[in-house]
């Protein structure tokens, strides 16, 4: 392949096919070199010895197939100057020999060096600057303040830390205290006036509900290209109980947390806003972010003691009480469930608190798994089916337990099962690691 850079080259050789240079012609850019020093030279002894060989076999080459061949050399001149030199031999016919063109392609090796320091330092940047999110995020994130970024248009958090999360629930994507007591709605709405017009302001007293008194909230606005934000800083007043005072109850949610029922606090139209780790596990969901904001009728599916007649039943009586019906998990568990509810208000509630807890079960003799409120006389067709398939799947589940020696992985994959559906049926069918 002959180079395009031959339009305009900067040195021709003649060369016979020993490599002995017979004549070399520089250009306007080289004509200060002495080149009539290198007639009669072997063209190997012009260039860096290592590329000699190089030279010596594209030489060969073209002597023995006479097609031309392109490569790269540095070349070294009789001043002692050395160039980066591009040659396209060109052969002559057997008995005249080729002529090398070379084209000096210093300035492409400057280029190519320049672009790979610059490569390399927009790459140090790039790491500069993840090392700074990475220090801001654990200054974020370690501070005992509750600090919140949020949006200016909307009030909705972009994020917030550790210390917002846990002491008062604010969590990225959620409206920023929208449960604010009406005597401090005016207070803040001024507060974020003065912070969009001076940049910040000063700070202010909210009554947020903390078993440890009210709470200081300062604000300042951040501006980027994604938009302007107000950072909001919340501390208690007085600051947080002193080592060893006496401990203030837990609250109410933290003990709905450990509560081993299920418990979830939906909206009117059934959006679960949140819920305990018991109901996750009913659910085989493993976070509570992954279930905010879906809709209960997900997982109550059951005719006729489904999530609609839940919610028409505690908007006509203001509360239901163990509703019997079936939650479908993710993974594909069924458990037959009990369900008591009430809403926030007796009519039109806005939210409703769900507890669900397992209904019991017992096996007889003969391993059939019965309902303890129902005899089997009493069990229409339709539990009949699902007591016996619940009761071969409680068998199946004991003897996979058997074989792996109590290992759970290796059970669950005895059965075709994840690990955590497993879990969830050794918990329905109460059985321990051995499949007693």
């Amino acid at each position: 392949m002959v180079s395009t850079n031959l339009a305009r080259p900067d040195i021709t050789l003649t060369i016979d096919f020993e490599g002995v240079i017979k004549d070399a012609m520089p250009s306007a850019a080289l004509s200060d070199e002495k080149l009539e020093a290198w007639r009669g030279v072997p063209w190997g002894e012009t260039v860096d010895p290592v590329i000699a060989k190089q030279v010596a076999q594209s030489i060969e080459e073209i002597r023995r197939t006479g097609v031309s061949s392109c490569f790269q050399v540095k070349q070294r001149f009789p001043s002692g100057r050395e160039l980066a030199i591009e040659y396209t031999t060109i052969s002559l016919g057997e008995s005249v020999g080729f002529v090398a063109v070379g084209k000096n392609i210093q300035t492409i090796s400057d280029l190519q060096s320049r672009l790979l320091l610059a490569q390399q330092a927009r790459e140090r940047d790039y790491w500069k600057i993840r090392e700074m999110e990475t220090r801001y995020r654990l200054l974020f994130d370690a501070t005992n303040e509750a600090v919140c970024l949020v949006r200016v248009v909307d009030l909705h958090i972009v994020e917030a830390n550790l210390a917002a999360t846990n002491i008062l629930g604010l969590q990225a994507g959620a409206p920023f205290l929208p449960d604010l007591p009406p005597r401090d709605r005016k207070a803040f709405q001024v507060q974020r006036d003065k912070v969009r017009e001076h940049g910040r302001a000063p700070s202010i007293v909210l009554h947020l509900g903390a078993a440890i008194g009210p709470w200081s909230l300062r604000a300042s606005l951040v501006n980027s290209e994604a938009g302007s934000f107000y950072l909001f800083q919340i501390t208690p007043i007085g600051g947080l109980p002193a080592p060893g005072a006496a401990k203030a109850p837990p609250s109410t949610e933290d003990l709905i947390l450990r509560l081993p029922e299920g418990f979830a606090v939906i909206d009117r139209r059934g959006a679960i806003q949140r819920a305990n780790p018991a109901f996750l596990d009913l659910a085989e969901i493993r976070s509570e972010n992954a279930i905010r904001g879906q809709n209960m009728k997900r997982w109550l599916s059951q005719p006729g003691a489904d999530l609609s007649v839940l919610l028409a039943l505690v908007e006509r009586h203001g509360s239901v009480r163990s509703m019997s019906t079936t939650v479908c998990g993710d993974l594909g568990s069924t458990t037959q469930v009990e369900i008591s509810a009430a809403g926030d208000r007796d009519a039109d509630p806005d939210y409703v608190g769900v507890l669900v807890r397992q209904a019991r079960s017992t096996v007889g003799a003969d391993g059939r798994l019965l309902s303890r409120a129902y005899g089997e006389e009493n069990m229409s067709l339709e539990q009949r089916v699902k007591a016996s398939t619940e009761a071969i799947e409680r068998r199946s589940i004991a003897a996979a337990l058997g074989k792996s020696d109590g290992n759970r992985t290796a059970a669950a994959k005895l059965l075709g099962l994840s690990r955590q559906s497993l879990h969830t049926k050794l918990n329905k069918y109460e059985l321990d690691e051995h499949g007693n």
